[in-house]
């Protein structure tokens, strides 16, 4: 469990008893995204795909759901809806999160040792009410309009291959509403009573609409890798075809397609573009060919 340090709201540390990032989400509505650090708290893990991510997440759910990205008692149609139609949120969104993340850094390396991970979670919230009526929009209105919260935390990294950290899942619930946008609503109204079907030592909840086909987990990306024997290459696109190798078996990895309700992760995209990218270059360093699939 994430060790809390403090919260940046706006570009202005709050590091008096902050809570668990669970209570930020049940507080407010809005885009969300987690990303965290490496290599000894150095490095960000995919922070440009994650600010993307963000940015995408608050424009679909202003263009769709308005009421899951600001604060109650907005409608679809309100004039201040009307007048922020025009938003560049690929370059207003970083922007924000940026400001917050100067702060935020210096702040949490002076506050922990040398070494510490840590895990960030930026939520994009809106508050129309702050908007001058019968002004038009600008940069200086968006600021009052929205709320960036940063919150920070200790990060412990799972050590990857150890038997004691394999995952334990179970499927419980149905895929996301919106499922195209990370929101906070999802993950205080859905994901929390999720929670309490959790069975004894289960370390991943998966959804899934039918309970056959998987979609994803709660927190997580969700593959299958499986062995193909006597594979028939004739018919299949580039990105299906399996090629066998010298043991006479191939592997494919299997995910459900973003068509399906699934979530647009991060982790997602860039092992699939891995794999593509692996494909690409002949399978000259490997005997053995991962294919992909979205079933």
């Amino acid at each position: 469990m994430p060790v809390p340090l403090f919260l940046v709201v706006n570009g202005v540390v709050s590091p008096a008893a902050t809570s668990p990032v669970t209570t930020l989400l049940e507080s407010h509505p809005g885009a969300y995204t987690t990303f965290r650090t490496q290599n000894n708290g150095f490095e960000l893990v995919f922070y440009e795909r994650h600010l993307h991510r963000l940015a995408t997440s608050a424009r679909i759910l202003f263009e769709s759901c308005p009421k899951l990205l600001f604060q109650p008692g907005i409608g679809s149609t309100s004039a201040s809806l009307q007048q922020m139609k025009a938003l560049e949120w690929e370059s207003m969104i970083p922007s924000f999160v940026n400001d917050s993340m100067t702060k935020a850094i210096p702040y949490a390396l002076k506050e922990t040792k040398r070494g510490t991970e840590l895990a960030f979670t930026a939520l994009v919230s809106g508050n129309t009410e702050n908007l001058i009526p019968d002004k038009r929009v600008d940069e200086e209105d968006l600021y009052r309009v929205f709320n960036i919260h940063l919150h920070i935390s200790l990060y412990d990294p799972v050590v990857f291959g150890a038997k004691t950290n394999g995952a334990h899942l179970a499927v419980v619930g149905h895929g996301r509403d919106v499922a195209n946008a990370k929101y906070s609503d999802w993950a205080s109204r859905i994901r929390k009573p999720l929670e309490k079907l959790r069975p004894p030592s289960t370390t991943e909840l998966l959804l899934s609409n039918d309970g056959d086909q998987i979609l994803e987990g709660c927190l997580t990306n969700f593959f299958v890798i499986s062995h193909k024997d006597n594979i028939e290459e004739d018919g299949q696109c580039e990105e299906e075809k399996l090629l066998k190798n010298k043991y006479g078996y191939s592997l494919e990895l299997q995910t459900a397609p973003i068509s399906d309700g699934v979530l647009p992760g991060v982790v997602r995209q860039v092992v699939i573009e891995q794999l593509k990218a692996f494909a690409a270059c002949g399978n000259n360093s490997s005997s053995k060919f991962m294919g992909l699939t979205e079933f």
